[in-house]
């Protein structure tokens, strides 16, 4: 089996957010960037197919030579070849037009992505590739298991979980559940020392358009002060009248 992992370059969620050119342009001074935390849960659960089944995993990115250590840090935690498309990453589409180019390229099994990055949020990625190659497409997906060219897969859907039977090729949209947090990985020395020698492609963009543009920036509101009350009538008035949420 070969599997494409799909990893977003995202600020580590611990970093301090600002703006520039008059909020139109995300500040990078100063931050910290990690793989996409959804990216991590599926990276992991690829790393289980080729220990327990011998599958092949590649990982990509979408971005410029910033994004470097990020896929180094994939290959470290054990895939075998990264691969680089070097545009920045504008928009949602633009992105799965370019993945999609190297995934039609590649003949890949199975594609894993996050089902959202932490960063912008969209959660459209994984499902417009699927359209543009062609494959079939679980979102919210917590639970995958392959067995020759049939996948059987568990989403999260409102007020409790599906079991889905598909086949490959298969796109998967995964989140927290497709593997525990204390599966995530920490690459070792030797690992970080195999790394170094691991393939990293960098691949040219197809011409492609964006279909949505950043406006501008903007901050959340700051949080208003604490208001403490001594009963709870007044606490229902409050949330009745003053805050509206009753």
């Amino acid at each position: 089996m070969k599997i494409l992992v799909c990893i977003s370059h995202v600020p580590d969620t611990t970093s301090k957010i600002n703006f520039t050119d008059g909020d139109t342009k995300f500040d990078t001074n100063g931050v910290q960037f990690v793989i996409n935390p959804n990216d991590e849960f599926g990276l992991t659960r690829a790393m289980w197919f080729k220990e327990k089944q011998g599958a092949t995993v590649h990982v990509i990115n979408v971005g410029g030579p910033e994004t470097e250590p990020t896929l180094r840090k994939a290959l470290a935690i054990g895939a075998d070849e990264a691969i680089r498309i070097n545009t920045p990453a504008t928009d949602g589409f633009s992105v799965a037009k370019q993945l999609a180019n190297i995934a039609k390229e590649g003949g890949y099994d199975l594609i894993i992505g996050g089902r959202e990055s932490i960063d912008y949020n969209g959660g459209m990625v994984p499902g417009m590739l699927a359209k543009l190659i062609g494959a079939n497409f679980v979102n919210t997906c917590i639970g995958l298991e392959v067995e020759g060219e049939k996948a059987t897969a568990i989403r999260e859907i409102d007020g409790g979980k599906e079991t889905l039977k598909t086949s490959l090729p298969l796109v998967i949209g995964c989140q927290k559940g497709l593997v525990e947090e204390s599966d995530l990985r920490i690459p070792n020395m030797r690992g970080i020392m195999q790394a170094r020698t691991k393939p990293l492609n960098v691949k040219e963009a197809v011409e492609t358009s964006s279909e949505t543009n950043t406006v501008s920036f903007e901050k959340p509101a700051p949080k208003g002060p604490v208001k403490l009350v001594d009963n709870v009538e007044e606490l229902v008035n409050l949330l009745h009248n003053e805050a509206k949420v009753i």
